[in-house]
């Protein structure tokens, strides 16, 4: 496996054209309706990639100056391009760029991350503490997408896949020495043991949002003597709130899963309107039903915009 990872040359010209390559792929990521809350759009709101990058570089460079200089090299070219990929079809044009500085903050951490992370070729006992806060910040996004493929399965089971199997390949190629890597190993699966049981006892992500505003655009008018409940359950809780500034009613909406279910809206004298909810992770449409009364065609989407970045 280190022969896979760590037998090519990394020259400064293929270090650019990999960060001008990888910029470019995760702009269209980012960018791409189709991968939208999937984990090939993790790439640009996440880190796991670029943590593999970040070690592949280390480990394939000759001095820490060489590690450390390319590291930052890398994530300089690569970060922009994510961003200005973008601009031509982003409603804030140029703005994009606002989610930029905080991101150059960590482009100038992989200078000093770069430098030290070369240090774990050296095969001391001490090379495995390096590894392990990398180790640790991988299994920080295992628990997190992990908890999403639970909740709103089969949402960003890739990403939870591609960190558990990097947890265990970062000590088999980043160390030569049987113990070195049986520990960091160890470490790895204790880790993702651990990450899986606090995902498994947290319970499922939820999706919070408005179903319904009494007198909005469903034509429908309730308050709260009337009862709002899922056909199936199992996809969350609704409850009718007042809303003060608007002065209205609505339905406000605890989501755990994605797909189809029914939303009823039950009077006092028993009266039932029955919606068609299409839900998706961020997002949902509602349709009313054509058994219960006119049906329009009308609906309503709410999205969730996401976040632009590594």
């Amino acid at each position: 496996m280190r022969k896979l990872f760590c037998s090519f040359k990394l020259t400064w010209i293929k270090l650019i054209i990999f960060a001008v390559v990888a910029g470019l792929y995760t702009g269209v990521m980012a960018l791409l309706p189709i991968t939208a809350n999937t984990s090939f759009a993790d790439i640009s709101i996440s880190f796991e990639c670029w943590v593999l990058f970040g070690v592949l570089i280390i480990i394939n460079s000759k001095t820490p100056l060489d590690s450390a200089l390319k590291c930052f090299v890398f994530f300089l070219i690569s970060q922009p391009i994510v961003y200005l990929v973008q601009v031509p079809f982003s409603s804030m044009g140029w703005g994009i760029f606002s989610y930029y500085p905080r991101w150059f903050v960590w482009t100038l951490l992989t200078f000093p991350m770069g430098f030290l992370g070369y240090y774990m070729r050296k095969e001391k006992w001490w090379s495995l503490l390096i590894l392990v806060p990398a180790l640790g910040f991988v299994g920080y996004h295992y628990i997190d997408f992990f908890k999403e493929t639970l909740s709103f399965f089969p949402a960003h089971l890739l990403s939870a896949v591609f960190c558990a199997l990097t947890l265990i390949i970062y000590p088999l190629i980043c160390f030569k020495n049987k113990k070195l890597r049986i520990a960091g190993v160890i470490i790895s699966v204790v880790i993702l043991l651990a990450g899986t049981a606090f995902a498994l006892a947290s319970g499922r992500n939820v999706y919070n949002t408005t179903l319904i505003v009494s007198g909005g655009s469903q034509n429908v008018e309730f308050d709260d003597t009337y009862k709002a409940y899922l056909e199936d359950e199992s996809f969350g809780k609704l409850n009718i709130v007042y809303e003060e500034n608007i002065k209205s009613y609505m339905v406000n909406a605890e989501l755990t899963k994605a797909g189809e279910t029914k939303l009823i809206l039950e009077s006092p004298d028993g009266k039932r309107q029955t919606f068609n909810l299409d839900i998706d992770r961020n997002s949902f449409e509602i349709k009313e039903a054509a058994d219960t009364g006119s049906n329009d065609g009308s609906s309503v989407v709410s999205n969730t915009p996401a976040t632009t970045a590594p």
